[in-house]
């Protein structure tokens, strides 16, 4: 029983201290873009798209043709995953 208690514990702090689960000290806000929408890969900041008001980065020049071609998709999909998008330079 104490065996199980510590393993809980321990996989609780790893779990805390890893970034996976969310902070309590800020409570609804999401976590920055550092995957493509697309293909799931790490975002590269110099490629990007602004839309409605949002800037969305991507791995690859192909996967923001992908994006342009069905934007609302993406944007839902990183919705549901909690991931909080920079505003585009000169949104409001």
């Amino acid at each position: 029983m104490l065996t199980r208690m510590i393993v809980i514990v321990a996989l609780s702090l790893g779990l805390l201290f890893s970034g996976i689960a969310p902070a309590a000290d800020n409570p609804g806000k999401g976590t920055p873009q550092t995957e493509c929408p697309i293909q799931g890969g790490k975002i590269d900041k110099n490629l990007y798209t602004d839309y409605q008001g949002k800037r969305i980065y991507f791995c690859c020049s192909g996967c923001a043709d992908d994006f342009k071609k069905d934007p609302d998709k993406y944007l839902k999909k990183m919705e549901e995953q909690g991931v909080t998008l920079e505003n585009a330079p000169g949104a409001k």
